[in-house]
C-alpha cells in the first residue's frame, strides 16, 4: 500500500463562515463543492491552498466545543507575519505572535473562527554560504 496524499477535513456548524475564513486568511479557493440535496447550500467543500487541500464538512453538532485540541493544522507559508496578519484580519484569535523558534523556523499560532488551532510556519532558510 502507498499513501498518495492526505488532507484534513474539519467539521463545522457554519460551512460558509469557516470556508470564508480560510479564503480570506490564506488565499484558499474552493476546488470542489457538494451541495445539500434540498439546495440550501453546500454540505462539503474542498479548498485548495497552494499544493495542499483542506476539506470542510457541515455538521450542526460540531458547535459543541472540544475539551481540548484533538487536532491542530500546520500550514507552511512563505510569509508567516503576513499570513498571521491576514488570519487575524479574517477573524482569527491570537494564540502566539510570530516568533523565531530555536530549531530555525518562524512560527505563529491562531485559532480559526471555529476555534481550531492553526499553526503558521516558515521553514528555516538555508545558512548563508560564507
Amino acid at each position: 500500500m502507498i499513501v498518495r496524499s492526505l488532507f484534513p477535513i474539519l467539521a463545522t456548524p457554519d460551512l460558509a463562515r469557516l470556508a470564508g475564513f480560510y479564503e480570506a486568511a490564506l488565499g484558499a479557493s474552493v476546488a470542489y463543492r457538494f451541495p445539500a440535496e434540498d439546495g440550501s447550500g453546500d454540505v462539503y467543500v474542498s479548498l485548495a491552498l497552494g499544493g495542499a487541500s483542506l476539506g470542510i464538512g457541515l455538521d450542526p453538532a460540531a458547535s459543541e466545543p472540544a475539551a481540548h485540541d484533538r487536532v491542530a493544522l500546520w500550514f507552511y507559508v512563505d510569509d508567516v507575519d503576513g499570513a498571521f496578519r491576514d488570519a487575524v484580519a479574517a477573524g482569527a484569535t491570537v494564540v502566539r505572535e510570530p516568533a523565531d523558534m530555536p530549531w530555525g523556523e518562524r512560527v505563529a499560532q491562531v485559532r480559526d473562527v471555529d476555534g481550531n488551532l492553526v499553526n503558521l510556519g516558515a521553514e528555516p532558510r538555508p545558512a548563508a554560504e560564507g
